[in-house]
């Protein structure tokens, strides 16, 4: 019987901005991070350009796949600000769904905030893709490329179709290997997204000898073209569903069953860079038979060996837990993600993963951030953070540049006997990017601030500071910041000598 799991994504569109709740701290596992230089794989162990242990703790960050042809959330924040939020909670690996129609040349990114996001106006959705790598890289990320659907209609259970066939596939990976053949933000290629068989027959197999049908053998052609041309990646190889022959139970989540690697494996150029991955999700997704197992949950690491961990423990090949999510709304769906972590385990030596997913707009699993797309679900992140190992510069992106010129808008919210409500709204009119700004402002004598909020807000004599708060570090050209505040004292005659970044704002009327 077939396993399927459907991957339901809401279509894009405008999103309020809800009220703006600084989110959690960043991850303290201890580890290499992402190390130096391309990666390989020692046994089942990445390694990177020096031989040290790296691993991948990441998050999927979707959108490039469907018919908006770039990341879903540009509608409503700025994309430096999510990844500099993804670097600070902890991720050190995006993972990029892409399909083959993106690359057509008549398929234009739409539903992006473009205020908010300036310098993506008329690119396409490679060329955003470039910017997206380029802001990973800066934090000390890296990315994998994940070649999701050959069109921007649905999953397919085939690497090809009539549209977009084999010959396209694989040519189409050449590319992108030459694209970014240099460039080791970019570590891998995972070749096709979640191959699975059909109901009735057909579809993909494992090591059937079909050079139609089989997943594996496609692999190697696909992998082996693209070593050709960019000898440094990973080629990441995922599973099918369902493989005779290998012991109970033959048939798991699409893309998530690997037990036939074993007698089967992936044969590469360039055996050093060969990684399994693996999906793995939770009953509310879809009620597989071993979540209502008696012995739930103490049967799941014997199947996780069986569909996929055997490959790591008997140091086989490295292994992505490319996808794994969860709504948390069964009660059976934590357990499940505590036990599944506890398996992959902590440290550098532990199994690869990149959750899904960073978008909360995922049908099925919902996503790490909430639906204002900017505040974080702490259930979810608490169950990750002791598991991450952050990106090399811990995500901090370095000293923020100068604005070159700035505006502040002051405005007297509310007041009452003694105190004040109090906004200040700082507009980036300079050229470049601010990353982790820093405003600051003059009160009159007898005003102390009470508290403050959408930044980190403290006061010294008659200073008030603000700082970026982490999940919005960035202050792109164009786009504004607003401070709010409470403090006691006389709301008259307000504030002056504005200043972002260390540069004097001019002050115009507040809006």
């Amino acid at each position: 019987m077939k396993r399927s799991r459907t991957m339901t994504c809401l279509i894009a569109g405008a999103v309020a901005l809800a009220a703006l709740v600084v989110a959690s701290p960043s991850a303290s596992a201890a580890g290499t991070g992402t190390g130096t230089g391309y990666w390989s794989a020692r046994g089942s162990q990445l390694v990177d350009a020096t031989g040290s242990p790296v691993r991948m703790t990441g998050i999927n960050w979707f959108g490039p796949e469907t018919a908006n042809f770039t990341f879903h959330g540009l509608w409503t924040r700025n994309y430096q600000d999510m990844i500099g939020q993804m670097a600070q909670l902890g991720y050190n690996t995006i993972r990029v769904p892409y399909s083959n129609q993106m690359l057509d040349s008549g398929s234009t990114p739409n539903s992006i905030d473009l205020a908010k996001n300036p310098d993506l106006a008329g690119l396409s959705g490679i060329q955003i893709i470039d910017k997206v790598i380029a802001e990973a890289g800066r934090r000390g990320m890296r990315v994998i490329l994940d070649r999701h659907r050959p069109d921007a209609g649905a999953q397919s259970a085939l690497w090809y179709t009539s549209a977009y066939p084999e010959s396209r596939w694989i040519d189409d990976w050449k590319a992108l290997a030459a694209r970014y053949k240099g460039n080791p933000t970019v570590v891998g290629a995972d070749l096709h997204n979640e191959p699975h068989s059909i109901q009735g027959g057909g579809g993909s197999c494992w090591g059937c000898g079909d050079s139609a049908r089989d997943w594996r053998l496609a692999a190697e052609r696909a992998g082996n073209a693209i070593l050709g041309v960019n000898p440094d990646w990973l080629i990441i190889v995922e599973g099918v569903d369902c493989v005779a022959g290998t012991g109970a139970p033959e048939c798991g989540w699409w893309g998530g069953n690997l037990s036939g690697a074993g007698q089967f494996p992936v044969r590469l150029s360039k055996p050093d860079k060969l990684v399994y991955s693996a999906h793995e999700y939770a009953t509310s997704v879809f009620a597989q038979p071993w979540f209502s197992d008696p012995s739930f949950p103490a049967n799941m690491p014997g199947l996780w060996d069986h569909f996929f961990g055997y490959l790591k423990k008997q140091g086989t090949a490295p292994v992505l837990l490319g996808e794994f999510g969860t709504t948390l709304q069964d009660s059976r769906d934590g357990v499940w993600l505590r036990e599944l972590l506890r398996y992959a385990g902590a440290g550098p030596s532990g199994m690869d993963f990149t959750y899904w997913s960073w978008n909360p707009n995922s049908g099925d699993t919902g996503g790490i951030l909430n639906d204002d797309w900017t505040t974080v679900n702490t259930a979810k992140q608490a169950y990750l953070t002791p598991y991450l190992i952050p990106p090399v510069d811990g995500g901090s992106g370095g000293p923020p540049p100068p604005p070159g010129a700035c505006t502040a808008g002051y405005h007297l919210d509310n007041s009452w006997n003694g105190g004040f409500q109090a906004s200040v709204k700082f507009t980036n009119t300079g050229g470049q990017s601010v990353s982790n700004w820093i405003a600051t402002w003059t009160v009159p004598a007898g005003v102390q601030l009470v508290n403050g909020w959408n930044a980190t807000v403290s006061q010294q004599a008659q200073t008030i500071t603000a700082k970026a708060p982490s999940w919005a570090p960035g202050l792109p050209s164009g786009a504004s910041a607003t401070v709010s505040f409470t403090a006691n004292g006389p709301a008259s005659p307000g504030a002056s000598g504005f200043r972002l970044g260390g540069t004097d704002c001019t002050v115009v009327a507040s809006s």
